[in-house]
């Protein structure tokens, strides 16, 4: 019996059953196995993939929709692989020009490495900005920051929802209220009763990713970022938007270090919604 075409295998929706093929696949393109957000983003988002009739994927990503259900006010994609045996035959665009299609009107963000950023160019998405991911056992040392923190409880989760919708611009109810859950550390910053800022550090291989860092101000990121840093023996990672420039040189005074850069892009709107002032690090680059 011989083997079908590429172009005539279905495009699928993924499920979380489908873990450990997409962890598979990860593997097969040299990146880490990383299931744990593997298992997040199939359960908070929807995964697309074809099947290989020789067994695993040809190709998967997952798309992240925030707001409303019916009417999301912004997808982030993420995790778009192909096998290496299907590289370079055109799957990666057509499982994306499917994706954008689906979407239908829906403005999309994705984090563009330099290899995959030639493809989403020619799908007519843009780039706005840059993100850098840095990496390493955090130091302490200069005065320490002002800011108190906290590990947040159940009874702050409304609040990190509101204060996140305001911030990233959109209602990420779905994925803050997985936090707990899916982070090794919840934290908070406060000030006078009030909650200023929060962040996550979640297991991923050998480190603690930090992610969905937002703060009202730099002092309180550091705070936040110190904070966490006390209570793990992993090095931290983190993807900063590259405009909080004292905050990376911070970063890197601690001991960590450019490991990567990627490119932030958008299509359907010329910039992302909310406030970046506020907004330092995304919970995954792979959720937009």
């Amino acid at each position: 019996m011989s083997t079908p075409p590429l172009s005539a295998l279905l495009i699928r929706r993924l499920t979380p059953r489908d873990l450990i093929a997409c962890a598979d696949l990860s593997e097969d393109r040299g990146w880490p196995r990383e299931e744990h957000k593997w298992g997040l983003l199939l359960a908070a988002g929807k995964g697309y993939g074809i099947d290989d009739p020789k067994g695993g994927l040809v190709t998967a990503c997952v798309v992240t929709e925030y707001g409303s259900l019916s009417r999301p006010d912004l997808c982030g994609i993420g995790m778009v692989l192909v096998a290496q045996r299907h590289a370079r035959q055109g799957v990666g665009r057509r499982l994306m020009r499917h994706v954008v299609a689906d979407m239908g009107a829906a403005p999309l963000t994705l984090y563009a490495t330099p290899y995959g950023r030639p493809l989403y160019e020619e799908l007519g998405f843009k780039t706005i900005g840059s993100s850098e991911m840095v990496r390493g056992h955090f130091t302490a040392g200069g005065p320490p920051p002002s800011v108190p923190t906290r590990p947040a409880t159940g009874e702050d989760l409304a609040t990190l929802v509101r204060l996140d919708e305001e911030i990233f611009g959109a209602d990420r109810t779905h994925v803050v209220t997985r936090l707990p859950a899916f982070a090794d550390q919840l934290r908070v910053a406060e000030e006078n009763g009030q909650i200023i800022g929060y962040a996550a550090a979640w297991p991923n291989m050998d480190t603690h990713v930090v992610g969905p860092l937002i703060a009202r101000d730099t002092e309180t990121a550091k705070a936040l970022v110190a904070s966490l840093a006390a209570h793990t023996d992993r090095p931290l990672r983190t993807d900063v938007d590259v405009r909080h420039e004292d905050l990376l040189r911070w970063l890197r005074e601690r001991g960590l270090a450019t490991v990567d850069t990627n490119a932030v892009m958008t299509y359907g709107i010329p910039d992302l919604p909310g406030d970046w002032t506020r907004r330092f690090a995304p919970v995954t680059v792979a959720a937009g």
